[in-house]
This record gives C-alpha cells, sequence and structure tokens, in this order.
C-alpha cells in the first residue's frame, strides 16, 4: 500500500512505534444497490474502498478521492455510518499503527470501476446477495452504511461500560483524576 509522504517523514523521527492516525473507509453504493468493493493487492482479499486522510484534508473529501484513486469512480458522501477505534497492526516492517477510522455512507455518481492505481487487483459492483466473502470490517461496514440513518448503530456494540474501564487516577497517569483530567 502506497504510503504517504506526510508519514514517512513522521516515520523517520518516530522509528516504528506505536503512530495513533486517522482512517476513512467509504462504502459506496450504485442506483441499483450495489456495492463497490476493491481487491486487494496486499492481502488479495476483497474489501470496501479507505485510506489515511493527507493532514488537513476533511474525511469526505478523503472518501471521493480514495475511491476514485482506486476505482475510477466518482461519488459524493451521504452521512457519517460508524466512527470506531480500531486495535494496533503492526506491519511487516515492524511499524506499529492504530486507526480511528471513520466510515461514510456515499453514492456513486460517475465514472467506471476499474483498477485505477496498484493498490487494487481488481473492482467491482456486487448485488448485496452476491457479496464475495469480506472480512468482519468491511462486511459490518456494508451492514451499517445499508441502514436508514435512525436506524443505523451510531456506536461501537463493543463499547465498554465506562464503569468496567482501568482507573486514570493512578501514577501512571498524571494529572488525570477519576477519569477526568485534572484543571489545569
Amino acid at each position: 500500500m502506497a504510503t504517504p509522504d506526510f508519514l514517512r517523514t513522521l516515520r523517520a523521527s518516530a522509528g516504528h512505534q506505536l503512530l495513533w492516525l486517522p482512517g476513512v473507509s467509504a462504502v459506496v453504493f450504485d442506483d441499483e444497490g450495489r456495492v463497490l468493493l476493491g481487491r486487494r493487492a496486499d492481502n488479495g482479499r476483497w474489501s470496501i474502498i479507505g485510506g489515511i486522510p493527507d493532514p488537513g484534508e476533511q474525511p469526505a473529501q478523503c472518501a471521493v478521492r480514495e475511491v476514485y484513486e482506486e476505482t475510477a469512480v466518482l461519488c459524493v458522501p451521504e452521512r457519517v455510518v460508524l466512527v470506531q477505534a480500531l486495535q494496533p497492526v503492526t506491519y511487516p516492517n515492524q511499524d506499529v499503527c492504530q486507526y480511528m477510522d471513520i466510515t461514510l455512507r456515499c453514492r456513486a455518481v460517475g465514472g467506471e470501476p476499474r483498477v485505477n492505481d496498484d493498490e487494487s487487483l481488481e473492482v467491482a459492483w456486487f448485488a448485496m446477495d452476491e457479496l464475495p466473502e469480506l472480512a468482519e470490517f468491511s462486511a459490518y461496514r456494508v451492514k451499517q452504511a445499508q441502514e436508514p440513518a435512525s436506524a443505523a448503530t451510531w456506536f461501537d456494540p463493543s463499547f465498554t461500560d465506562p464503569r468496567e474501564l482501568p482507573r486514570t487516577d493512578t501514577p501512571e497517569a498524571p494529572g488525570v483524576t477519576g477519569g477526568r483530567p485534572a484543571p489545569l
């Protein structure tokens, strides 16, 4: 996968340590209700389209750019589907990243799907009853994007009750008491 230049610069000083990064995923539907998927070059699996926003780039702009760069399809974001902190990922080069994924439902407004960069092996529209095997990440987002806005889940269903979270008023968390930042 193409690593953005700003991230290469950051890695030059941060090394392999954990980086907390934004991520944007786009679930794109056409007028027939089909969903746009790309078969990823890095693992060969079908997935929704996504990427990392450039510094200062809005999530909706990132979704439109990523969809076009990877598939040649033009789209318009319609709504936020899900915002979720993902588990840390360690890449083969030992870089560690953790993403805050913002998933947007988008509507295709032009273009014909084709492989438009080196991140995909194939791109195609799929009817909802003919989806290829998808990782849980993509399958869940497609399902959520199908739901009407009023019925969609607006939080991670695995959310932990805040009363069960570890305390943050310990010496390991200076300046934080009772789960809230101490006044300045």
